[in-house]
């Protein structure tokens, strides 16, 4: 495994990307929080907010289709939302058929809302992962005040996972080889048997897991690490960067000003 099958950075020359990261993932925070105040019904607002977000795509300059692919997985989590369709008092529209529930229309409403709050949402998040590389979003959230801590701990997640992964791979290629069959049959024991065998894989990894944390920690604390992610560049805010975040403010605004 490697680090870049979960990394979303499309690499490019735009605008966008050779902005500032802090001004990224502020303007994307203020994009979310746009979102998240838009009543339910404004249309017009959503469909402001979405035009933004699609002249942000194409002064990127990132494949439309891929964004929209990648939003595709947070689908199951905001049908968690259907509740809303028969919970929400209304004006009936629909009762289906061996159910003692009924759609309302205000319910409807309330449920496109939801979805299209998230689905913005995660967007425009989805945008600023694929211009700003991974290591300059830790700067950049450490540069905003985000805690150390909770700074260094998603660096390491992302960075350990596929090391993670790698050891689990290894366990499982070890079964395998361990494990003979005959032709057309497969490998192994009984159910209980691979329970047995599958826990005592888990107790492994674990153990492997924590005796690396510990040489790595100590490698770390060897070479000066104190907890802080730093950079060689420190980065800096342009004035182009602060004409563009006024810009983006501004439309947020307009956006926000739209009646229902």
């Amino acid at each position: 495994m490697h680090v870049h099958l979960l990394d979303q950075y499309h690499r490019g020359e735009s605008l966008v990307h050779r902005l500032d990261a802090r001004l990224k993932v502020l303007l994307t925070l203020g994009f979310v929080i746009a979102c998240s105040l838009t009543p339910a019904g404004g249309w017009r607002t959503f469909a402001a907010l979405a035009l933004l977000w699609l002249v942000s795509v194409l002064a990127a300059r990132v494949p439309l289709p891929l964004l929209l692919r990648r939003s595709l997985v947070a689908l199951p989590f905001a049908l968690a939302a259907m509740t809303l369709l028969v919970t929400t008092p209304g004006a009936p529209l629909l009762r289906p058929p061996l159910a003692a529930l009924t759609v309302t229309d205000a319910g409807l409403v309330a449920f496109l809302s939801v979805l299209l709050r998230s689905w913005l949402s995660l967007l425009m998040a989805l945008l600023l992962s694929a211009t700003t590389t991974f290591p300059d979003l830790l700067v950049a959230l450490r540069t905003l005040r985000v805690p150390r801590t909770l700074v260094a701990v998603v660096a390491f997640m992302l960075r350990y996972l596929f090391v993670l992964g790698d050891e689990a791979l290894r366990l499982l290629r070890a079964r395998e080889a361990r494990s003979a069959a005959a032709a057309g049959q497969r490998a192994g024991g009984a159910m209980r048997w691979r329970a047995r065998v599958a826990g005592g894989m888990v107790g492994s990894l674990f153990l492997r897991s924590t005796e690396r944390s510990e040489r790595i920690f100590q490698a770390m604390a060897s070479r000066g690490y104190q907890g802080e992610i730093r950079a060689l560049t420190p980065p800096r805010l342009r004035p182009a960067d602060v004409l563009v975040g006024l810009l983006f403010v501004l439309c947020l605004a307009s956006a926000m000003c739209l009646k229902v």
